[in-house]
């Protein structure tokens, strides 16, 4: 079994706050993110957050604090793969500004990454691979040397991985234009 690592410690600058406390849909995208990383079987679920009420209650979250996710997204990866069980097999990494990643394509994903564990699988939009993507153990050491604002998309083009298409992946909400009219801050 996969754990899920939910990179949301962003300061959101551009956003005006925290993207994690956006609401969407009903709920704010850390627990949208929270639920289908569940849903999809992950287990642990950890969120990589800032210092700020959650609003993960009654989710099987565990909630880590990067005090150092002003560096970039490299150490909320780095947090992530730290705070991982020792025998964790792989690793399935996303963020929470990708409106349209939900529990099937997660499973699809874990079910890709299946095939051949030793094998990295991304999702594949905009002419590239992403996350979400599940990355196995022996990849760890490498995202523990990540720095800045480098994320896993290196080690994913470097390697064999396997490619899930998900055209909608290319979607993310990185201003506040790309917001629906009803996303609104908890």
């Amino acid at each position: 079994m996969s754990a899920a690592i939910i990179l949301a410690a962003g300061a959101g600058r551009r956003m005006g706050g925290p993207k994690a406390l956006l609401r969407f849909e009903g709920e704010t995208l850390l627990r949208r993110a929270a639920r289908a990383a569940l849903e999809a079987g992950c287990s642990p679920v950890i969120a990589v957050v800032g210092d700020w009420d959650l609003g993960l209650e009654g989710l099987d979250v565990l909630p880590v604090i990067n005090p150092g996710a002003a560096e970039g997204m490299a150490s909320s990866i780095r947090t992530g793969i730290a705070a991982l069980p020792p025998e964790t097999p792989a690793a399935l990494i996303l963020t929470v500004d990708q409106p349209a990643v939900d529990a099937v394509l997660l499973r699809r994903l874990l079910a890709l990454a299946a095939t051949d564990p030793d094998r990295p699988a991304a999702c594949a939009y905009a002419g590239t691979l992403g996350i979400p993507a599940v990355l196995p153990r022996r990849c760890f050491p490498e995202l523990l040397a990540l720095r800045g604002e480098a994320g896993a998309k290196g080690i994913l083009l470097r390697e064999a991985t396997q490619g899930l298409p998900f055209p909608e992946g290319a979607r993310d909400l990185d201003s506040p234009e790309d917001l629906p009219p009803d996303s609104v801050r908890r």
